[in-house]
């Protein structure tokens, strides 16, 4: 029920030492007067997204000359440069209130076969929620595993408020944990975009299933940011989402100021994700045609030019290089907007 009140960054830090191997991005320590000195190398890796704006297509053809990458302003080396070689880790997410809730039977139907569209090697989650998420089916690369979790999500039920922040949260929290840890990491959420203020008397009565209270959005984009996560999300509008965007009164806009509820364009945008609208029958074409248009990213990655405290928020900007730019003036480029040292 509701309850009215009104590209991706991955850190890897690789650390050498008196017994470390040599291998992929690792240094070994330098020696001098018979003392092994660590070396810390920090490689960032970023996933990125160029869309024609006319068509809304995504560009597959650009190479590493054609894009440019800054941190906190200062133009960064592009080390390596990927696309579709990085394997995938996803959490597919489920909206569980009652506005939403019918739309997973036809997406249920179909999501072996959009499922399919994962290589052999990408691994998927799958997590339902209300006030709090819930795992339904661990990280798995057995397709028929990952449906059948869809299809239980599609039979579930909750009385309680739809607590968006709290979701993506937990969501990317999972992803931090996943078993590979150099995968791109992406949450693909289903849901029609109506969240639930998440005051303290709409937490008390609608969400009891919570042991403390919900996640802040602020607090959600942050671990966003930690794990290197995208949000992209496929967007079922219904009858409430309709009547919330309409509906513009007083008590709602103080109550979303006073406790932000989060939103699917904000976390897109600071995740460098998108937004697919979609209707319930088309729903499993439009999952597996997200699927695909994941492959179409660049995942860039650098070596930070300035080594940063401990804890620094570091902005990050992609952009398109000068000859790119001023040749095709319809592209934009869509990627994280920064992590945590």
């Amino acid at each position: 029920m509701r309850a009215f009140i009104g590209l991706s960054i991955l850190c890897l830090p690789l650390l050498a030492g008196p017994a470390s191997r040599q291998s992929g991005n690792e240094v070994a320590g330098s020696i001098q007067d018979g003392e092994v000195y660590r070396v810390s190398v920090r490689l960032v890796l970023v996933d990125a997204q160029v869309i024609d704006k006319k068509t809304h297509e995504m560009v597959s053809s650009l190479k590493k000359e054609d894009l440019e990458i800054y941190e906190d302003g200062v133009q960064q080396q592009i080390s390596t440069f990927s696309q579709d070689e990085l394997p995938l880790s996803v959490v597919l997410l489920f909206d569980l209130t009652d506005s939403v809730r019918p739309v997973l039977k036809p997406l249920a139907a179909g999501a072996l076969t959009a499922l399919e569209h994962f290589k052999p090697e990408d691994e998927v989650a799958v997590m339902a929620y209300a006030a709090s998420a819930r795992v339904i089916q661990d990280f798995t690369t057995d397709r028929a595993l990952a449906a059948a979790a869809i299809e239980k999500a599609s039979r579930m039920e909750s009385g309680e408020a739809a607590f968006f922040n709290e979701a993506i949260y937990e969501a990317s929290s999972k992803l931090s944990r996943g078993a590979n840890p150099k995968s791109r990491r992406v949450i693909i959420w289903l849901t029609d975009d109506v969240p639930n203020i998440p005051s303290e008397d709409v937490t008390a009565r609608y969400g009891r299933s919570l042991a403390a209270p919900p996640h802040t959005e602020k607090e959600a984009l942050n671990e966003l940011f930690r794990s290197g996560t995208s949000v992209c999300t496929l967007l079922k509008r219904s009858e409430i989402s309709e009547w919330e965007e309409s509906r513009r009164d007083s008590t709602k806009i103080i109550g979303t100021m006073m406790y932000p509820p989060g939103d699917v364009y904000k976390y897109a945008q600071a995740s460098g994700g998108l937004v697919v609208e979609s209707s319930a029958k088309k729903l499993p074409t439009r999952l597996a045609q997200l699927i695909d248009d994941l492959r179409l990213r660049y995942s860039l990655g650098y070596h930070p030019s300035v080594m940063k405290p401990q804890g620094k928020f570091c902005a990050i900007k992609v952009k398109l290089a000068p000859q790119i730019k001023n040749a095709q003036k319809n592209l934009v480029v869509e990627a994280r907007q920064g992590y945590y040292r």
